[in-house]
């Protein structure tokens, strides 16, 4: 880990309810055990919970995000879209963009770096999603569509404050499958010297995400250039994603 802090991003998808406010009980706890102070836990749950996590995160270290936003902000004739601002007026501090599943639905790089400058300048942390297909992959393509994907993102965003980067190949999210911490390493370190050229500066955060659990947690660990985790399903599990937690940092 190369930053003071260990960050620990839930990323809840379209998953949870009322009664999943309690997942946190436990979280909250450990947030404030000495043992913990290196770890900055994120949670982004469904539009629907942020209020909710909002409140009952009030006075704790965790922060709350969400998990996309529309590339035109502040109002307008778009049914079933939020936009940044409206996030943002919530009291919500990160978001993420560019999530494979996003991709998926029609989100162009170009559409992803709309996002981007709107929700940087409503003062959103963003944390933009990149990574490879499978196919790329196997055409040894990774280092191409990593910079394919931050040059398009981040264009004309003048400074890399608030921009949060999370390495997620599309083929291991949610298959159970992961890269070797080589290949993550590497692609890492590309990420880095590419941001650090571009915006003239050292400090940039750089998550990995894929598949990540507690059963992988320790061999995931070991990468000494990543600085956290963004984590899908094990995070909607409290006692997995505080297991996690725990192996990483204990």
């Amino acid at each position: 880990m190369t930053n003071n802090n260990i960050y620990f991003v839930a990323n809840w998808k379209m998953y949870g309810n009322l009664t999943s406010l309690n997942a946190l009980n436990k979280v909250i706890n450990i947030s404030r055990s000495k043992f913990f102070k290196k770890a900055k836990f994120i949670y982004c749950p469904p539009f629907t919970l942020l209020d909710q996590f909002l409140k009952k995160t009030i006075n704790t270290k965790i922060e709350v995000g969400a998990q996309d936003c529309h590339f035109v902000n502040g109002s307008g004739p778009y049914t079933g879209m939020i936009s940044a601002n409206q996030i943002k007026k919530l009291g919500t501090k990160y978001i993420i963009l560019g999530h494979s599943e996003k991709r998926s639905d029609g989100d162009t790089n170009q559409i992803i770096n709309k996002k981007i400058l709107i929700s940087i300048k409503e003062k959103l942390k963003v944390i933009l999603c990149v990574g490879e297909t499978l196919k790329d992959k196997k055409n040894k393509k990774e280092i191409n569509v990593l910079k394919t994907q931050l040059n398009s993102c981040l264009k004309n965003l003048k400074q890399k404050k608030n921009i949060i980067i999370a390495y997620e190949p599309v083929w291991s999210i949610g298959t159970g499958r992961v890269p070797t911490n080589a290949d993550i390493y590497k692609n890492v370190k590309f990420i880095k010297n590419f941001i650090k050229k571009k915006f003239k500066n050292k400090n940039i955060v750089v998550l990995y995400g894929g598949s990540v659990n507690q059963k992988n947690i320790g061999i995931l660990k070991k990468i000494n250039n990543i600085d956290g985790f963004l984590i899908g399903g094990a995070s909607q599990n409290y006692d997995k994603f505080i297991d996690i937690v725990k192996k990483t940092i204990i």
